[in-house]
């Protein structure tokens, strides 16, 4: 079997960013199973070697894995095209992004200041009713 990248130098960012990815979501798995693996009793003098040894070989399979993944043909076709779409986007200028995030926080702030006065009427009207105490 060769090791090659498949259509090397093309959807190199989406590829890479694809890689890091999974890879880093195999390494904070790995933490997280290294602390389970420590709770375990009874190893002994294998305790260290077991803590850290699978884990280590979990996030060295996720990697050759993350490596495979990106590199099959019908992946990295995808990533490919990806990234080429992402290039023909036009996308907003940074004073459009700036305004619509105001108008969005704006807009948040008063559906939570409408919703709260809302909920205090429904707390004044079920104490009236006898419904809260």
């Amino acid at each position: 079997m060769k090791i090659e990248i498949y259509k090397r130098g093309q959807g190199k960012y989406t590829r890479i960013i694809t890689a890091v990815t999974i890879f880093g979501l195999a390494l904070a798995g790995a933490v997280v199973l290294s602390a389970q693996l420590g709770a375990i009793g009874g190893l002994g003098a294998m305790k260290t070697y077991v803590q850290f040894g699978i884990p280590t070989l979990v996030v060295l399979a996720f990697g050759l894995f993350s490596f495979w993944i990106v590199n099959r043909p019908r992946t990295a076709d995808f990533l490919i095209a990806t990234e080429g779409e992402m290039k023909k986007v036009s996308w907003s200028s940074r004073k459009e992004v700036v305004g619509s995030t105001k108008v969005v926080i704006v807009t948040t702030f008063i559906l939570a200041v409408i919703i709260f006065g809302v909920d205090l009427l429904f707390v004044v009207l079920f104490r009236w009713l006898g419904v809260m105490g």
